[in-house]
């Protein structure tokens, strides 16, 4: 997971935007903070495009869209010098930027818990989990030291919300998550939010149980064949045993940046797909709410958001309007921002690059994919 995880949920945080900046930029610094609202662009008519690709993705002029092709480029390059190997740009479900080889399949990182969410969704509406059921309603425990009584008053919500206060050694994690875990028993179920893997991990295991059915085998037949993802196999999935340390292991997903864009489009359309539901609408809802503080913003179930649970944003931010994303270590970013009807997807395959992408990075680039959709014009390199 890139950035900072952050254990509390206090904080003061500034003011968050509505609006969208428009007109010339002399400079690709994203603003302070976004205080006076604007209209939004002027957007050219797509309403006689289907907002959903086919076998292939439809790509289009940018002018004709109402993009700024300097402001594109810009955009790209951007993300290019940031480290960025392949990418996507997609309003109204056309393709106005692209760049990299965005077939070539590549991991996710911790982008693979936004499909978790998703599948639990799924599985929820149909009655085979049950979210505010316990894990010891469910039987669960792990490896010694055992889960305590009081740890094992998490729910599955609480998971999903990266707020079981089960602090119980796990798998794939990164530095940042291992050095900011709480002790063992310091919080109470639902009380306290970390960005937990334990959690996360253990939502998978929770979900082959209630399914019968292996994690990746279930996102191609849920998912990946019903939006017609182009790349994706269930052997681009594998699990990551944590030994002796835990029973659940981690379930990394490798995947292409045009299957992750029909993923992104997919919740951007509350999760429909065509005329056919994929993922419950009102689930698509909930899990892209905020229901905890982060430093930049807040958290759903297994989404991050820009909107806090509580309070306001602060202000060295460039997310301009409400938006959510699956997050993955390195640079791997997909953005909704519903009321743009605008996705952006970031890869950074780390066979190809020694860079990483911060999320500083994917709000600048979505801050520069914003402009050049309400700009005629953009300055140039400072």
């Amino acid at each position: 997971m890139t950035g900072n995880f952050i254990r509390s949920l206090s904080g003061v945080y500034g003011s968050i935007a509505i609006a969208l900046m428009l007109g010339a930029c002399a400079s690709d610094q994203p603003p302070a903070s976004a205080a006076a609202p604007t209209p939004a662009p002027a957007l050219a008519d797509q309403s006689a495009q289907s907002p959903f690709p086919g076998v292939e993705w439809t790509r289009v002029d940018p002018a004709t869209a109402g993009f700024s092709r300097q402001g594109l480029d810009r955009a790209v390059a951007y993300a290019k010098r940031e480290g960025s190997t392949s990418g996507m740009i997609i309003q109204h479900g056309l393709v106005v930027a692209e760049w990299g080889d965005v077939s070539r399949r590549s991991n996710l990182y911790s982008g693979r818990k936004s499909f978790m969410s998703a599948l639990i969704g799924i599985a929820v509406a149909r009655g085979q989990i049950h979210p505010d059921e316990t894990l010891e309603q469910l039987g669960m425990d792990d490896n010694e030291p055992s889960l305590t009584p009081a740890e094992k008053q998490a729910s599955v919500r609480m998971m999903l919300e990266a707020r079981s206060g089960v602090y119980h050694p796990t798998v794939y994690e990164t530095p940042g998550m291992m050095a900011s875990k709480p002790p063992r028993g310091s919080h109470l179920a639902g009380t306290f939010w970390y960005y937990n893997n334990w959690d996360f991990n253990t939502l998978g295991t929770i979900y082959e149980k209630a399914t019968d059915q292996r994690i990746f085998d279930a996102l191609k037949i849920e998912i990946a064949d019903p939006i017609g993802m182009q790349d994706y196999r269930p052997s681009d999935g594998q699990y990551v045993s944590g030994g002796l340390a835990t029973r659940y292991p981690a379930y990394p997903i490798d995947m292409s940046a045009r299957d992750l864009a029909r993923f992104a489009l997919l919740y951007l359309n509350n999760g429909r797909w065509g005329d056919r539901q994929i993922v419950p609408a009102s689930w698509a809802a909930e899990s892209t709410r905020s229901y905890s503080n982060t430093s930049t913003g807040g958290y759903g179930y297994m989404w991050w958001t820009s909107t806090p649970a509580s309070g306001p944003r602060g202000p060295k931010v460039a997310l301009l309007r409400a938006t959510y994303w699956a997050d993955g270590n390195h640079g791997q970013y997909a953005v909704v921002v519903p009321s743009l009807d605008l996705v952006v997807v970031n890869r950074v395959d780390v066979r190809l690059t020694s860079k990483d992408m911060h999320q500083s990075n994917m709000e600048k680039l979505v801050w520069l994919a914003e402009s050049a959709g309400g700009a005629t014009e953009i300055g140039p390199e400072p």
